[in-house]
């Protein structure tokens, strides 16, 4: 028996790509809105209503506006906006980070997806404080590169016009007030008492990231070594089907090792990194950011809310 999807806001980038990961797949039923009805209220009400999972891919006050739409619980509603990502009461999209993320999941009525950096710095920084490495307190800081489709359809019409400014050309550092909208849920779910710092920067490729957090261990109370940072993840991520921990390399093979940040475009892995040495060490997570980081991870959330193989339609 087949379970009825809709999708809010399907002619978004986000939603496109979870279309995208539901062919060939005979175990649902996509409910369409007609074009010139994808902004009437009363028809997005209705499918909402009928659908057995609703996902949101809007923007923020759009898609608080949609949840008020559900007449009951009954009505699964997986958000991929930023709206209710710190909201108490509803899940957080991460199954690998505990298994009480997962089980929140499988049994909720109201899942928030991630943001595509705050997924790849929890996948980090959650591990580090949960298991002692640094303090709550720690002043954490993290960069990370990554492509344009998830900089709005807007910016993607003009990184691949004829017309692209030169500066595009080059990678641009931005949300340099320190306000980006991914901060307050990488604070909150990492377990971190103070927000990160923060400085992404969009790169002329389309989809790809690399989220890196440094850590100086010497600013560490107890001494911790690269290794052991290592083993951590690989106990993390154990019998994780969409994590994968890369292994260790030498002081040699990182020398002539480059970490691109378009390798997973188009996959809904991520792959963790531990380079650097015992006195200075660089944490870091690559995934796709319309992959793991937006459309795949919705798609997760919804096969373990169905109760079936979390990869389904995925890898």
């Amino acid at each position: 028996m087949s379970v009825k999807i809709y999708i809010d806001g399907q002619e978004g980038t986000t939603g496109l790509k979870i279309l995208e990961r539901f062919e060939g797949r005979s175990d649902i039923e996509l409910l369409r809105i007609s074009d010139e009805k994808r902004k009437d209220p009363a028809e997005r009400a209705r499918l909402i209503n009928m659908s057995d999972y609703t996902f949101l891919c809007l923007p923020d006050d759009a898609a608080r506006e949609a949840v008020s739409f559900a007449d009951s619980d009954n009505v699964r509603i997986i958000d991929a906006s930023t709206a209710h990502r710190t909201t108490p009461g509803w899940a957080y999209g991460f199954p690998e980070l505990s298994p009480e993320h997962r089980e929140k999941i499988r049994n909720s009525s109201r899942v928030a997806v991630p943001g595509c950096y705050a997924s790849g710095f929890a996948s980090v920084v959650y591990p580090l404080v949960k298991n002692g490495v640094i303090p709550d307190d720690f002043p954490v800081f993290a960069y990370a590169t990554s492509g344009y489709s998830g900089a709005g359809k807007k910016a993607i019409a003009v990184y691949e016009s004829g017309e692209k400014p030169f500066e595009f050309g080059s990678p641009r550092q931005y949300a340099l007030s320190q306000q980006h909208k991914h901060l307050p849920e990488m604070q909150k779910v990492s377990g971190l008492k103070y927000k990160p710092m923060f400085n992404p920067m969009v790169c002329d490729y389309f989809s790809g990231m690399v989220v890196s957090v440094p850590i100086q261990t010497r600013m560490l109370k107890d001494t911790v070594t690269a290794a052991q940072v290592h083993k951590m993840y690989a106990d993390q991520y154990a019998g994780s089907k969409m994590i994968e921990v890369m292994p260790l390399m030498s002081a040699e093979e990182q020398k002539s090792f480059f970490l691109a940040s378009n390798t997973l475009s188009g996959l809904n892995k991520m792959q963790i990194f531990v380079f650097g040495d015992d006195e200075q060490i660089l944490l870091c997570s690559r995934l796709d950011n319309l992959g793991k980081g937006a459309s795949g991870a919705a798609v997760q959330c919804l096969n373990i809310m169905m109760g079936i193989d979390e990869t389904t339609g995925l890898i």
